[in-house]
């Protein structure tokens, strides 16, 4: 709901006063009527974001004399680029609020009203950001029973605040759901998964809801192995992308096997990681090809199509991954990272930056437009990266030369608006989030 600030001024006199009371009551009670029913966040800044108080150690890309800090705000930001708009989650004794910032300049956006998480006030819900259409938007979610702020009666549910990135305008959805899920926004809706076949997809512009039981998955026809270890993996714009065993499909769209990449073997492929419209597949090599035992086969797909439009190769594993490396975009789209592997989406080249042992991989985690990535080795995965944790390295994809940083030094979490996002606990256990500015 939108809030109106009413400042007014004493003056002398009890019949002035009260005029001004009047008038001001006549002319906003309306406006603010209005306001509320539309659910829309306050257009009102609470302050102007100051300068950033805390210089880290950074790539020297950015400047950290120039930008904003956020103290005390949630593990989760979101960002809409389109509007150059970053959303957190702050906490307000035992309700949260969704605040957003403008990027570029620092200064407050639009912010949304206090709500219950079903997680209560010690656990932050989750965010994330989701595009449909061309519309962006923000979306808060938590699971657990029915609280104070519930429309469901019983039962576990998610509960998922949607807020337009434009104008915070907010619905609430709720999805009754058995059991912990993992929600993500990677596809044209939000999609609710249990981490096997059952999956709800949420249109975030209508709040509609649509549950697909594992029986309405559609496997293509001859393929054996598409009911084994069936997983819903994500979401396209042409529908569900969904794995089973050796083989992955989208359901009513393409199959895995008719979009193989030169090189590999078609009936053996796992969908790793989805972005908003590629996704990132490891292959088995074809037998009988050079380093066939050696070597995977990854490439980026197209998620509408199935098109394979880049690959390149890396090492197998020594030990299977408990979990593959995210997908990240340059802000443009140009540029695709994941853990060693980068890729120019435009000019169709892959690397992945490892030594030719196979040894000391690095792992990326961050791309900008103008194709410099960042990530570190000897981590454990990105989180630890972005946490100061192993080597860092900042790579020119044109170049692909990796260049070693100050030991120290932080990496940015992502880069919108001609600003790096960067993450920062302090002594006091505040999660700081900062915005330094790129240097002309």
């Amino acid at each position: 709901m939108r809030q109106r600030v009413v400042r007014m001024a004493l003056v002398a006199g009890v019949a002035v006063l009260a005029l001004i009371l009047l008038l001001a009551t006549c002319s906003g009670g309306e406006k603010a009527d209005k306001s509320d029913k539309e659910g829309g966040g306050s257009a009102t800044p609470a302050a102007r974001t100051p300068r950033p108080a805390t210089q880290l150690t950074v790539p020297p890309a950015y400047d950290t004399a120039k930008g904003w800090e956020l103290p005390d705000t949630s593990p989760d930001y979101a960002v809409a680029r389109e509007t150059g708009l970053v959303a957190y989650l702050v906490r307000e004794q035992d309700e949260f609020r969704l605040r957003t910032v403008d990027a570029a300049t620092g200064r407050p956006g639009w912010s949304g009203e206090p709500w219950s998480a079903l997680a209560g006030p010690a656990n932050f819900p989750r965010l994330l950001a989701v595009t449909k259409d061309e519309r962006q938007f923000f979306v808060t979610w938590s699971f657990g029973k029915a609280g104070r702020d519930s429309l469901t009666p019983s039962g576990t549910f998610v509960s998922l605040d949607v807020y337009d990135a434009l104008d915070g305008t907010r619905q609430r959805v709720e999805v009754p759901w058995p059991t912990a899920p993992a929600v993500s926004g990677t596809g044209p809706g939000i999609l609710i998964g249990d981490g096997g076949a059952r999956s709800a997809v949420v249109d975030p512009v209508t709040g509609g809801v649509t549950v697909i039981a594992p029986k309405d998955l559609r496997p293509p026809k001859g393929c054996a192995t598409c009911g084994q270890l069936t997983e819903v993996r994500g979401l396209t714009a042409k529908g569900l992308l969904v794995s089973g065993a050796r083989e992955f499909w989208v359901r009513g769209g393409w199959f895995s096997r008719g979009v193989a990449p030169s090189g590999a073997d078609p009936a053996y492929g796992t969908p790793t990681s989805l972005t908003s419209g590629q996704v990132l597949v490891r292959w088995r090599k074809a037998a009988r090809t050079k380093r066939a035992t050696t070597h995977d086969l990854w490439a980026v797909h197209d998620a509408a199509s199935g098109k394979s439009l880049v690959a390149t190769e890396c090492h197998k594993p020594a030990i299977e991954p408990g979990e593959y490396p995210q997908a990240v975009l340059s802000p443009d789209g140009r540029y695709l990272v994941a853990g060693s592997l980068a890729f120019d989406l435009q000019e169709r080249t892959g690397h992945c930056f490892e030594e030719p042992d196979g040894t000391h991989p690095l792992t990326l985690v961050t791309v900008t437009d103008d194709g410099l990535a960042y990530g570190a080795a000897n981590t454990r995965g990105a989180n630890e990266a972005l946490a100061g944790g192993g080597a860092p390295y900042e790579v020119g994809l044109a170049t692909g030369l990796p260049e070693a940083l100050s030991p120290n030094a932080r990496l940015p979490a992502a880069d919108v608006s001609g600003v790096g996002l960067f993450r920062w606990t302090d002594t006091k256990d505040r999660l700081h989030l900062i915005g330094y500015a790129r240097v002309d």
